[in-house]
């Protein structure tokens, strides 16, 4: 189907606003059928070199698009504002008059002289009414912030960032003025789903609180992630949170000891290179009892090998469990909507865990 497209350079904030609502008018007379669809905002600062990168990410999202997507792309030495939009459906509208939602794309190159207006050049371009979600794939620290008061939510990763003690400081400072969406929380949601239902038959609740030990197995690169999947653990359970001691190198262990309501729980992070696709590789849960469950990414899936204290042991498959970038950046999307309550503890825990 052809879009509605309309650009022009130099312009304003509010010629950008009339024509996106000159657009969405004519898309509507065209057929009555299209309708703008109004769900979530999302705010998108990106350098333009990487504007076709981050363009790719939001497509491998699938269906968990915003319904407005507003494109800065930045060139520090640009003067002048340049302006796109692009009002697209993705179906016709049937026979049987059941409304087809128009998706807004407005993009807007801009340059360091624009950065302190940043918020005056959003404003009049976000629908009201709806949740705004602010992005900033690459960093872009005082873009988010500068952008904060617009929005409800930010997406970030704190895997990406070189540093993850940094990361996680960042990532609780940002917490404190908007509702957080962190990708290094949802690369492990499929593992932490898989742990608590092992445990979920009334019958097994009760060895949650003898659980001794946890080794988590994790590319060197995604050590966020691992000590966000140890916070949910500690956060949960009431265990008290202490610094882990860190070995030396890129592949160190980390490892110490926390304190449960009954005993000490050995809690180990442990770095291994991986060839496909990086992030957590294994999790092995221990309880007093000599009960062991071990996770571990595989073919298909998650492995679950357990083993009884009387020695017996069994090994299945969990299908399905992988969800791929763009799956996950989807879900971050999504999650923009919704609120997960466990993130914030799970953050803190590991803030007190990170190594010494």
């Amino acid at each position: 189907m052809s879009d509605a497209v309309w650009s022009a350079e130099p312009t304003t904030p509010e010629a950008i606003e009339r024509a996106l609502r000159r657009l969405v008018h004519e898309r509507h007379t065209e057929n009555g059928g299209y309708v703008p669809g109004r769900t979530l905002n999302l705010v998108c600062f990106v350098d333009r070199a990487y504007v076709g990168e981050a363009l790719n990410r939001l497509r491998a999202a699938g269906r968990n698009q915003p319904s407005r997507l507003i494109l800065l792309t930045y060139e520090p030495r640009r003067r002048s504002l340049e302006g796109q939009v692009v009002v697209a459906a993705r179906d016709r509208p049937t026979a049987a008059g059941a409304p087809i939602a128009l998706f807004e794309t407005v993009r807007v190159a801009l340059g360091e002289s624009h950065l302190d207006d940043l918020e005056t050049i959003v404003d009049p371009l976000v629908a009201t009414d709806v949740p705004t979600l602010l992005w900033a794939p690459h960093g872009h620290r005082e873009a988010l912030e500068r952008l904060a008061p617009l929005a409800q939510a930010a997406l970030i990763d704190s895997a990406a960032h070189q540093r993850w003690q940094a990361a996680l400081r960042q990532a609780a400072e940002l917490s404190d003025r908007l509702y957080v969406v962190d990708l290094a929380w949802l690369r492990p949601a499929p593992w932490r789903a898989r742990l608590a239902a092992a445990f979920s038959r009334p019958a097994r609740r009760a060895e949650l609180e003898a659980i001794a030990a946890v080794t988590i197995s994790h590319h060197p690169d995604y050590t966020a992630s691992a000590l966000l999947l140890a916070g949910w653990l500690a956060s949960r359970l009431g265990w008290r949170p202490t610094p882990l001691y860190a070995g030396e190198g890129r592949g160190a262990i980390a490892s110490g000891k926390l304190r449960s309501r009954r005993q000490e729980v050995r809690v180990v992070l442990r770095g291994l290179p991986q060839e496909l696709t990086p992030g957590l590789s294994s999790v092995c849960v221990e309880t007093a009892s000599g009960r062991s469950l071990t996770l571990s990414r595989g073919p298909g899936g998650l492995h679950a090998h357990e083993r009884l204290p009387r020695g017996q042991e069994r090994r299945w498959v969990i299908l399905g469990a992988s969800r791929g970038e763009g799956g996950i950046l989807g879900e971050g999307i999504r999650q923009a909507l919704l609120r997960d309550p466990t993130y914030l503890p799970a953050l803190q825990a590991a803030q007190a865990l990170a190594p010494l």
